[in-house]
């Protein structure tokens, strides 16, 4: 295996409970250090339930998961793995609980072990990186939807992951916040999945695209992301990006 080779996924499976159906099924899957791809796939599809398993929070039924080479089998190697794979959820409500931006920020820090004033300079620092300079003392609920989104990238930045899984991470945003995304994630330097319905999002972010459809993987034309089709309020035609 590649010393670049952060995940590989071969011939994994799962069904949840009470499910006949398997919500994954013969997924072979890796991500190598600073590869930035893109998910899309019908909702259902599979695509979250991939992200969870790969950091643990599912067990597959059927297959094996390696980080950097070796499988999961115990607690540590979980901990090991969600210390370099940062998991934006969805909803920025499900990564928020701290009264404050700052405390929310600087929680990973301090669970990672570091002290009081390294954590609140981690914590400032990464805010500063995402926009938000000065958002410290803020209540986080009652921050927009966007700034919510930004602080819950702050919270998974600032413990400096190796690469990150990001669901649905454009969703609900408005334009100005959209763009600050984009820039955030194009000047990171690091491998990321990103899950998404936002073919122009992906085009913006992503080197790479990988369809889901009934819980199996498809790597997809790389074109696909410079030419697809779109509704828009006049009707569907073919849309060209400029890169």
């Amino acid at each position: 295996m590649s010393a670049r080779v952060l995940l590989e996924l071969t011939d994994v499976g799962f069904t949840y409970p009470g499910r006949k159906r398997p919500a994954l099924e013969g997924i072979n899957f890796t991500l190598e250090a600073g590869q930035r791809i893109g998910l899309i796939g019908a909702n259902g599809s599979g695509k979250t339930t991939l992200l969870h398993l790969i950091m643990g929070l599912l067990r597959p039924d059927t297959g094996r998961l390696l980080f950097q080479g070796k499988p999961l089998a115990d607690r540590n190697d979980l901990r090991r793995l969600r210390k370099a794979i940062g998991l934006l959820f969805q909803d920025a409500d499900d990564q928020l609980f701290s009264p404050t931006v700052l405390e929310d920020v600087a929680f990973g820090p301090l669970n990672l072990g570091a002290d009081p004033a390294e954590a609140r300079e981690i914590a400032l620092r990464t805010l500063d990186r995402v926009g938000l300079h000065g958002f410290g003392p803020r209540v986080t609920h009652k921050l927009s939807g966007g700034e919510k989104k930004l602080v819950s990238l702050a919270t998974v930045l600032a413990m400096s992951p190796q690469a990150l899984l990001l669901d649905e991470p454009s969703n609900n945003l408005d334009p100005a916040t959209r763009e600050d995304l984009i820039r955030i994630l194009n000047q990171l330097g690091i491998g990321y999945v990103i899950i998404s319905h936002d073919w122009d999002f992906l085009a913006e972010t992503c080197e790479e695209i990988f369809a889901m459809e009934q819980g199996r993987l498809a790597r997809s034309d790389h074109a696909s992301l410079h030419q697809h089709r779109h509704a828009h309020p006049c009707g569907e035609h073919p849309h060209h990006h400029g890169c």
